[in-house]
């Protein structure tokens, strides 16, 4: 396991709660009248439920700035940074970012607010619900270091939602490739869209030829589906499942985290 991810985390297998934050200036859905104090209100009330529920880490994004974009607004990038800033002192656990689908703007927030981690899709070729998909880890890798963040922990993506991969070889050998090349820190799996499950013989795929790298999934982790994913994979990053109704866009269920996590701590024999 890597020092980075296990300096992060310890040796339990993570809960990764992400807050999400609302549609931000610049992007089609947001909401001017709420404004920024709207925005707090909302990053506030999440943050503090999954803190009460017990999650091992938050991660900050951007899933409400539909449609996506590989060049992100700058004015979201400097919004996302504004408001983490507001909650930093509120922050209790390691936390994260990731800004859709941008590894640059992504590495950016991440040195400007102090995160410990980022999430993004990094290598690939894929044809997208955003068009001809090509990110660059290299670019991403060495623009964390010229902002001396050695220390960031990049979590790879190998599966990309919304998206189809060019590269013909199976997940496994895709994800394999990544960590000989790439240098991750942790490698995710996913389903095919925000809140979709990765496939469990996704999971043991990669996790096989992959045995010393953590292997966390990615979306759609479900009540349910917990102890299944916990006894392959090294952690999980989970959104949907804690919302009111289960319901992505909606406000995180202070009653739905907590049994979450009470199932998570369960399946780690906690």
């Amino acid at each position: 396991m890597t020092t980075k991810f296990r300096g992060i985390f310890g040796n339990k297998k993570p809960v990764i709660a992400m807050v999400h934050i609302g549609a931000l200036p610049g992007s089609p859905l947001h909401d001017a009248t709420r404004g920024l104090d709207g925005l707090l209100d909302g990053v506030v009330k999440d943050l503090d439920a999954l803190q009460k529920a017990g999650v091992d880490a938050i991660m900050f994004g951007n899933e409400n700035d539909r449609p996506y974009e590989f060049a992100v607004d700058t004015a979201s990038t400097a919004t996302m940074a504004y408001l983490i800033g507001r909650v930093r002192d509120r922050i209790k656990v390691p936390f994260g970012v990731n800004v859709l689908w941008d590894p640059m703007s992504s590495v950016a927030l991440a040195a400007a607010t102090g995160a410990a981690f980022v999430r993004e899709i990094f290598t690939g070729t894929y044809a997208s619900d955003m068009g001809p998909w090509t990110p660059d880890a290299g670019k991403a890798m060495r623009y964390r270091d010229r902002l001396h963040r050695q220390d960031l922990a990049l979590l790879y993506n190998v599966s990309a939602e919304f998206a189809y991969s060019l590269d013909q070889r199976s997940l496994a050998d895709r994800a394999r490739s990544a960590v000989f090349s790439s240098i991750p820190d942790a490698i995710l799996v996913s389903g095919q869209i925000t809140g979709e499950a990765a496939k469990m013989a996704d999971l043991e795929a990669v996790k096989k030829v992959l045995p010393d790298t953590p292997v966390l999934a990615n979306t759609g982790v479900k009540h349910a589906t917990i102890a299944d994913v916990m006894r392959i994979a090294d952690g999980c990053i989970v959104g949907s499942s804690l919302k009111v109704d289960g319901n992505t866009w909606n406000a995180v269920d202070p009653d739905r985290a907590a049994e979450f996590m009470r199932l998570a701590r369960q399946a780690r024999g906690e």
